[in-house]
């Protein structure tokens, strides 16, 4: 269930920033967001910000009578004012600014929603962006006036706007997926994370000896052995000996002393010391090695909060590199006809690899969550119909042609890219649902 919850929260999180960049940079442009949400619909109650103008009673005080009258006083003459006063009941136009509740899905369902829409008709008032909690907590979303098109006059609509306000909005979603990361991984440096070193360097304080990789269908991945697994320094040989081992080498020749024998391989997962049962094998494919894995030798790096941001960035900025390079690699091996070539997780992947990062800690559930935040933003960057890069495109095809592209044209497009998107998504679940069984 904790794996579960990490899950739903990363995933929403991640949404959420995305969203919440699309709204604030349309809100700052003077485009109206109808609606903003966390989560999906169905809605459980929302709030509203009503503002115009009414006629409002009050009391006046006014002056209706001043006497002036000259009296004496220890032989000199002063004058003295009288004024009489009464309150008298005027009406003023004022400004009126107020929220209202909304319950449920639609506006209206009980009396106190029926009574504020019935005076905001009489009155004219105007409603501002409904700011909603909805029942299904993955994410969030924004209604933008005229995303989908509209009348290109009105001022307030993103149809209106110039080629590079709607720009701005388009991107602002994907800048936010990597200032989130980019925060994280920060954190993550100020709380301490595990780095790679040399292994040349000697008598390295807090030490540990990881699995950086796993090979599939490999001993280890069979075994249950998950990426960030730590070996312990102390080893049970078949023979019930202990066995100290301290670097990736004593490691190594551990397995190949046992190869073909079942261990009990110490593992240390989060704060829980495992034993885990796993042959090794004698005969490996050239590069896996016996037990399928690979090894890093880590320690633990801490940054005070002003140098974390700076190495933080720099993380971000290799992280992506490192994930277009992957991604370049898989376009070029599907243009050659060899495949993806590489694994591509859908939902169902990502669920099962929260679950083993969860058992690891704090950090590295941050450090998961920034890879995915770079992998989001990314993802939507690219020029795929019905996401913010296929949206831009038209933006560009605009600015080339000197005028819009027909809506119908582009309505078209990205709804078919949008089935063929949800097609893949149950294509790969499939194939992760299929993985894990196996």
């Amino acid at each position: 269930m904790l794996a579960v919850l990490v899950f739903i929260i990363i995933l929403g999180v991640l949404i959420f920033v995305h969203e919440l960049g699309h709204f604030v940079t349309a809100r700052r442009n003077g485009i109206k967001a109808s609606e903003f949400g966390f989560g999906f619909p169905p809605r459980m109650f929302g709030v509203q910000r009503i503002t115009g103008e009414e006629n409002k009673k009050e009391m006046e005080v006014k002056s209706i009578e001043v006497k002036s009258i000259d009296i004496k006083s220890q032989g000199q003459e002063i004058r003295e004012e009288i004024i009489t006063e009464r309150l008298e009941e005027t009406e003023k136009l004022k400004p009126v600014r107020k929220w209202r509740i909304i319950w449920g899905g639609r506006d209206g369902d009980d009396e106190n929603e029926k009574k504020d829409l019935n005076e905001a008709h009489e009155k004219k008032f105007q409603g501002g962006t409904i700011y909603s909690i909805n029942w299904i907590p993955l994410g969030g979303f924004v209604k933008i006036k005229g995303e989908d098109g509209g009348n290109i006059s009105d001022e307030d609509s993103f149809a209106g706007k110039s080629a590079w306000v709607r720009t701005k909005v388009l991107v602002a979603g994907v800048v936010m997926n990597f200032v989130l990361a980019w925060v994280l991984i920060s954190i993550v440096f100020m709380l301490g994370a595990p780095q790679a070193f040399d292994p040349a360097e000697k008598n390295v304080a807090g030490a540990k000896i990881q699995i950086s990789e796993i090979v599939e269908d490999s001993p280890a991945q069979l075994a249950g052995i998950n990426i960030g697994d730590e070996i312990s320094k102390k080893q049970v040989n078949p023979a019930g000996e202990i066995v100290e081992v301290s670097s990736v080498e004593d490691v190594q020749n551990y397995i190949k002393n046992n190869a073909g024998k079942e261990l009990n391989l110490g593992i240390i997962r989060g704060d829980q010391t495992l034993a885990i049962k796993i042959t090794p094998r004698v005969n490996a494919p050239e590069g896996q090695g016996l037990l399928g894995v690979n090894l890093a030798q880590t320690k633990i790096i801490k940054y005070s909060w002003y140098k974390a941001f700076w190495e933080g960035l720099k993380s971000t900025y290799e992280i992506t590199l490192a994930i277009l390079v992957a991604l370049g690699g898989i376009i070029k091996s599907l243009f050659m006809g060899n495949g993806v070539g590489a694994d591509v997780a859908g939902p169902v992947g990502i669920a099962v690899l929260t679950k083993q990062v969860t058992g690891l800690g704090l950090v590295y559930i941050l450090q998961f969550a920034a890879l995915l935040s770079i992998n989001l933003g990314i993802i939507n960057i690219l020029p795929i119909p019905a996401l913010d890069g296929g949206r831009i495109l038209f933006v560009l095809i605009e600015k080339i042609k000197g005028k819009p592209v027909s809506q119908k044209i582009e309505q078209t497009f990205h709804s078919v890219g949008f089935l063929l998107l949800i097609l893949l998504l149950i294509l790969v679940t499939f194939k992760d649902v299929m993985k894990f069984v196996k």
